[in-house]
């Protein structure tokens, strides 16, 4: 049976390392709604958010070296769909501290 349930993931102190946000689990499709990125350190930074398709080696990027204010927040209103085992994620150009939160649908088919 089908099913269909709104959900948020909160993600704190992503940093310059690549940080998984999001994975789509075997036999579920994501669809973000929303994704807010608040950098929280006082310090302006630029960050990547790419998808890793199929968990691979692939990179697909949404965002390259995007400008995020210090004490700012960033948001993203697209809707974007993982499919099983894609992964988004997130790095920062430097050492930082930023928080992201994702909204989300997950189906389950």
């Amino acid at each position: 049976m089908a099913s269909e349930v709104m959900k948020v993931k909160l993600v704190a102190g992503v940093t310059n390392s690549e940080n998984d946000l999001l994975t789509a689990a075997s036999g579920k499709t994501l669809t973000i709604l929303n994704i807010s990125i608040c950098e929280t350190a006082g310090a302006d930074e630029t960050f990547d958010l790419y998808i890793r398709d199929d968990a691979g080696a692939n990179d697909y990027e949404i965002y390259s070296d995007q400008a995020l204010a210090a004490n700012a927040t960033f948001e993203h209103t697209t809707r974007i769909v993982l499919e099983a085992t894609d992964v988004l994620s997130a790095k920062t150009a430097s050492s930082a501290n930023v928080d992201v939160v994702i909204s989300y649908l997950e189906q389950t088919l």
